[in-house]
């Protein structure tokens, strides 16, 4: 018989992916477990996920994990929860699932618009960050005027890590960093304001709200009824868990004020720890994780899920091998890199400077082969990370090193172009589920395993490698980064044109 006590189980809920891994106590993955979303888009622009298929997913992960690391799950110390921030998820007041509108709808991006132009400032002074597209506050602002049937019925709005919490402990809350994250707290205090809300025209949105706690508070408790769907033992601790950034920043080993953490997932996310909460209004967002804690980020959906949607549309169905991943970086790895290879603006799900940009290839030749287009995308992604960056460094944030996470760290090229463009190192983490970890050092310490986040995180978290920067190539992509933000003001106009005819609703029957 094993000693009680011996894991913790880390849940990432993404926007595409939700995955149950287990940890040993010195942060060693025991088993891990995935599985594809459902997202479905009713509306162009609107993208939304069935509750009761998040939770079914998140169950069938947890078994299958717990199976595959054929563990007691009487042996779990406590479990943690990160999720993708903003978007929202609605309960009716009987806690029945309403609506589930993942990161990547852009359906509220002309009301972003309206309420950036007329109280973007006042808005910024009190939660750090203006509205946004998929920003939670102001999606909730877009259902309260455009769904008022369902606004009306809606009991609990909250985030996508927090639905899962829910239905493991029957508890209606939310932590800090989620609802900081989605512009719904009161900066440097991290709670609710009622100003705040009346500003988004959410007034009486305030008895929807959850009840808020810390990350590693503990939320609740595995009931019976969870228990034995998911395959779990009742009562093990579940805590309120992390915006899936700040998990992954942890799970990286970044949590000392002053470090860099750069997430190449389906998001672009550039984010820098600080004891105190950095204050300009061209940084996209403050989310706060606990006292003296918090990250200054800056964000976009330009990321790898790029990647994910070319292998979905293109070598998955051109029955590629089993690895289509893999397949995208040995195609890469044909090409050598010159001045004139093509462009690509990784737009596909909008842009951090415009709602209406989209993606495309520039500069194509005839002579390009797959490769060449593959790298344009990967740099491009890079790009985008580099243009965060520098709204950070120009934002008085100072650092010379980074470490990247995420689904772009599996690649043998991202990390090294990163290195390349920014010209620093770029470390990668041990550990390539970063998310499920860093929820799961927040359940360590919510079940007094730790005393605190660095404790947690020197336990558990440890580097794979360190990419060095090539100067020669930081010339190449110096030069190209220009070209690469010119043309983004070139198609301004183009993309602008795209939206009046989108606007004009003309369908071809």
């Amino acid at each position: 018989m094993t000693e009680p006590g011996r894991y913790l189980l880390g849940l990432d809920a993404g926007n595409t992916v939700t995955k149950a891994v287990l940890f040993d106590l010195t942060g060693r993955q025991v088993a891990r477990s995935a599985r594809d979303g459902a997202s479905s888009q009713p509306h162009p622009g609107h993208v939304e996920r069935d509750l009761d298929e998040l939770w079914s997913s998140a169950c069938v992960v947890i078994r299958d994990c717990l199976a595959q690391a054929d563990v007691d799950p009487g042996e779990i110390l406590a479990i943690g929860c990160a999720g993708h921030g903003n978007g929202l998820y609605l309960l009716d007041a009987d806690g029945a699932p309403l609506l589930g509108i993942q990161s990547l709808d852009t359906r509220a991006a002309d009301m972003a618009e309206n309420l950036s132009e007329k109280r973007g400032e006042v808005l910024h002074g009190l939660c750090l960050q203006k509205p946004w597209p998929s920003q939670t506050a102001t999606v909730l602002a877009w259902v309260r005027e455009h769904r008022p049937d369902l606004y009306a019925r809606a009991g609990t709005a909250f985030l996508c890590k927090d639905y899962i919490t829910y239905r493991l402990t029957g508890e209606r809350v939310s932590d800090i960093s989620d609802m900081s994250g989605g512009g719904l707290l009161r900066m440097p205090e991290t709670d609710y304001d009622d100003r705040l809300l009346d500003l988004y025209g959410i007034a009486d949105a305030r008895d929807k709200l959850p009840r808020l706690i810390g990350p590693t508070d503990i939320a609740g408790r595995v009931s019976a009824e969870a228990a034995a769907v998911a395959g779990l033992a009742p009562g093990i601790p579940v805590v309120g868990g992390l915006f899936d950034v700040v998990a992954s920043a942890l799970g990286s080993g970044v949590v000392r004020a002053g470090q860099a953490s750069i997430i190449a997932g389906t998001w672009s996310i550039n984010q820098v720890f600080s004891d105190t909460p950095g204050i300009d209004p061209d940084v996209f967002m403050v989310s706060g994780f606990g006292p003296a804690r918090f990250v200054s980020i800056d964000a976009s959906a330009t990321s790898a899920a790029n990647l994910e949607w070319y292998v979905r549309e293109f070598v998955e169905r051109g029955g590629h091998p089993d690895d289509p991943f893999g397949f995208c970086n040995d195609r890469i790895a044909t090409v050598t890199p010159h001045a004139d290879d093509p462009y690509f603006h990784p737009f596909l799900y909008g842009s951090g400077q415009s709602a209406n940009a989209r993606a495309g290839f520039s500069g194509l030749a005839g002579w390009h082969t797959e490769g060449h287009v593959l790298r344009a995308l990967f740099e491009g992604v890079v790009f985008e990370h580099r243009r965060h960056i520098e709204v950070l460094v120009a934002a008085g944030v100072a650092f010379d090193s980074a470490v990247m996470s995420g689904g772009g760290t599996r690649s043998p090229h991202w990390p090294q172009m990163m290195a390349d463009c920014l010209g620093v190192p770029i470390t990668v983490a041990d550990c390539h589920e970063t998310g499920a970890l860093g929820a799961a050092i927040a359940a360590g310490i919510g079940s007094e395993l730790f005393a605190d986040y660095e404790q947690g995180v020197a336990a558990m978290t440890r580097k794979r490698a360190i990419f060095k920067p090539d100067g020669a190539m930081k010339a190449h992509y110096d030069r190209r980064y220009r070209i690469y933000l010119d043309l983004i003001e070139v198609m301004g106009e183009f993309w602008a044109a795209q939206k009046r005819m989108r606007d004009e609703k003309e369908y071809l029957s």
